[in-house]
């Protein structure tokens, strides 16, 4: 792992860590993104007793420079490293995630079936929707030295005054490795056997239909449920449907878990 730094250049972009009961969940933000967009989501589940984990991605939370000399590979080792460490110190973990840290999230669950014990997505980002990213480069370090970044795909929000906390620029080179954790992640849908809840926002201007359509037709041995957000754009954790994001994932982790979370703490 190459770039981690230990003071955010973003105002919020800080890492979140809430140690409660032996139930954890592990938070995963998206791609330019950090865990300013997650951390509403965090102290509501942490609030109702849960242990959770939002890890700040290689790259992120400082300038968009930082990104370029990062890849996909790195995001899922700090992801990685943050599920284990939740794994020691809990008997179920749930993995859920925005965007790409959909992707994350179902990748973990992959590699780790014997942890994750379900998954929320948030618009997860599974397939190549959005022809801005400069994904397709072949030569990466090339690509990056030619044109080092292009226009942002942030701040997806419906809701006036509301910012996610992450970068105007899309990095080149980083968004050059993203197609690899697609690829793995569809490659290894057929193998899930975890309940999903997938939330999706038909106003989305960042991921299209695309994702959810390749999850619903490849993880044909996960239980998935798919939830519409009506009044939400692409971050819908700090939009108007958030509370029911926020809700709908508390419920998730009551449903499946192995042990039983009461409102507030465990009993």
């Amino acid at each position: 792992m190459r770039t981690i730094h230990s003071a955010p250049a973003i105002p919020g972009a800080e890492p979140f860590s809430h140690r409660g009961s032996r139930t954890g969940v592990l938070l995963c933000h998206g791609f330019t993104g950090s865990p300013y967009s997650m951390r509403p989501w965090a102290e509501h589940l942490a609030a109702a007793g849960l242990s959770v984990e939002v890890p700040l991605l290689p790259g992120h939370g400082t300038v968009w420079q930082d990104m370029n000399t990062t890849t996909s590979d790195d995001w899922l080792a700090e992801v990685e490293r943050a599920l284990l460490d939740l794994d020691g110190r809990c008997d179920e973990v749930f993995a859920m995630g925005l965007s790409m840290g959909g992707a994350l999230s179902l990748r973990l669950a992959q590699r780790h079936p014997g942890i994750v014990r379900g998954a929320v997505l948030v618009n997860p980002s599974l397939a190549v929707e959005d022809l801005r990213l400069p994904v397709i480069a072949p030569v990466r370090r090339l690509a990056a030295r030619l044109m080092p970044s292009t226009p942002g795909l942030g701040n997806d929000v419906s809701k006036d005054d509301t910012s996610e906390g992450g970068y105007d620029r899309v990095p080149t080179a980083a968004a050059a490795t993203l197609p690899k954790l697609w690829r793995e992640v569809q490659e290894g849908m057929p193998r899930l056997r975890l309940p999903i809840l997938a939330y999706r926002s038909p106003q989305d201007h960042v991921v299209g239909p695309r994702s959810l359509r390749i999850l619903a037709k490849r993880a044909v041995g996960a239980q998935l449920t798919i939830h519409l957000l009506h009044d939400s754009y692409h971050v819908a954790t700090l939009d108007h449907d958030a509370a029911a994001v926020f809700e709908g994932s508390l419920a998730f982790v009551r449903e499946h878990s192995r042990r039983r979370v009461e409102e507030g703490a465990e009993r």
